[in-house]
């Protein structure tokens, strides 16, 4: 397996660098939007035309970029494209420009196959999932009470909404995670940060798990249609209920044993919900995980549609293999 990706990656899991800084230098560009377009413009079409001539059986596109979707029919292997957000203007561009008949649209779910009908049919939905065995099930909370909220700290998170909701019904809330809106968070979080609302950073994997475990209930409030919600799955790993805005997929994760549903962007509403999840069984989120969330699951139905991909009849591939044995025949020495 060849793994492609930016220099900005982790090296250590093995890849190939698609975007090398070098072509930052190579441009005479000021502006950092312009720079940033031509750049990844850059990186995708030279990594287009370098797929052309690698022989793999399958590609797997997870990028939001146009080029690859706009240009599957360059290639000769199929691609599978997942589709993790909603349509946007690039995005769905690219994807009504692909004709490729060996190309494949995954949604991660029910909610993203809907938001992406009127662009184009989404083959297979194959729901995100997470490693189960780094969000420990914990039986019972820690003895002193508290709400959790973790995420990425931006306005489309609505953290300022759950701050507000836990302060309705007098629990203690703990926060985690990367504030990458400092506006936002200097705005509308930080004035609200008290005795009774905690900010713990951005935690490690195992602190998280620690943090998140120890919640009563798990506050999830998107002002998006949230295309699948990680962290509803890991919260549900760690035995936490959910009280969570219904929006997107977070209605396809939830069921009445693990999580309460709650109007979008009714403080009220949202309040009662974590009220009414913190009475709901631990083992039982649990189990909603292990059936709904597991990546292994999520492997192994992406390993379903590999292999179905590979048998199917590639009418570009057999005529370019034919091409090079009838070129193998005529430019083979003749015996002496």
């Amino acid at each position: 397996m060849t793994v492609f990706a930016s220099t900005s990656s982790d090296p250590r899991i093995g890849l190939e660098a698609i975007c090398e800084e070098t072509v930052l230098t190579e441009i005479g560009l000021d502006e950092a939007s312009d720079v940033t377009f031509f750049k990844e413009h850059h990186a995708y079409l030279r990594l287009m035309g370098d797929l052309r001539r690698r022989p793999f059986d399958v590609i797997h596109n997870n990028s939001l970029h146009y080029l690859p979707v706009s240009m599957a029919d360059t290639l000769s292997a199929p691609m599978v494209t997942t589709l993790h957000t909603p349509p946007f203007c690039w995005l769905e561009s690219g994807v009504r420009l692909c004709d490729a008949p060996n190309a494949v649209f995954v949604g991660v779910s029910n909610a993203i196959r809907t938001a992406w009908s009127h662009v184009a049919a989404i083959d297979v939905v194959v729901p995100n999932g997470i490693d189960l065995r780094r969000f420990a099930f914990r039986a019972a909370p820690d003895p002193e009470p508290y709400l959790i909220w973790f995420g990425r700290i931006v306005p489309e998170k609505g953290l300022d909404i759950a701050i507000d909701a836990a302060r309705r019904i007098g629990a203690k809330l703990r926060i985690a995670g990367p504030i990458l809106d400092r506006g936002y968070y200097d705005r509308k979080i930080a004035p609200r940060l008290g005795p009774d609302v905690a900010y713990l950073g951005h935690l490690s994997h195992p602190e998280l798990s620690r943090a998140v475990g120890g919640a009563r209930a798990f506050l999830c409030t998107p002002q998006w249609e949230e295309p699948y919600g990680l962290v509803v799955a890991e919260a549900l790993a760690c035995g936490v209920p959910v009280a969570a805005f219904a929006r997107g997929a977070i209605p396809e994760i939830l069921d009445p044993s693990c999580g309460v549903l709650a109007t979008p962007d009714d403080i009220g509403s949202l309040a009662a919900a974590a009220e009414a999840a913190q009475r709901l069984d631990r083992r039982a989120c649990r189990n909603r995980a292990e059936a709904q969330c597991d990546a292994e699951a999520m492997i192994e139905g992406y390993e379903r549609l590999y292999e179905r991909l590979t048998r199917r009849s590639n009418p570009i591939r057999e005529a370019a293999e034919a091409a090079s044995m009838f070129a193998a025949r005529v430019y083979a020495p003749v015996p002496a």
